[in-house]
């Protein structure tokens, strides 16, 4: 059964820092990509970054360039979402996602949220 846990997220002022993990399990890790995605209050869900062993790294918004970034360790099934410079804008509830080996923006398989609340 394929899982991912999302976990990390909180409460950060402005400015902040915060660390995302998205855990997998029940897929061969490599041969999967795993995106973050996050859908703000009153919003649809937008995507952010992806990666994936076979095209390395895809952002799907210039909104997070030079402020996230997205990572992986294969040895955990684990994929990470560092987030520095935080701002309320970026006040969502982060989900991982799944999809055979590309990153197309169409994950078959999603984890439940995290949230994240920055405090201006």
């Amino acid at each position: 059964e394929v899982q991912l846990q999302a976990s990390g997220g909180g409460w950060v002022q402005a400015g902040g820092s915060l660390r995302l993990s998205c855990a997998a399990s029940g897929f061969i890790f490599d041969d999967y990509s795993i995106a973050w995605y996050r859908q703000a209050p009153g919003k649809e869900r937008e995507g952010i970054l992806c990666i994936s062993s076979r095209e390395g790294i895809t952002y799907y918004s210039d909104s997070v360039k030079g402020r996230f970034a997205i990572s992986s360790d294969s040895s955990k099934n684990t994929v990470y979402l560092q987030m520095n410079s935080l701002t309320a804008e970026d006040t969502a509830v982060y989900y991982c996602g799944a999809e055979h080996y590309y990153c197309s923006g169409y994950p078959g398989y999603w984890g439940h949220g995290t949230l994240v609340t920055v405090s201006s």
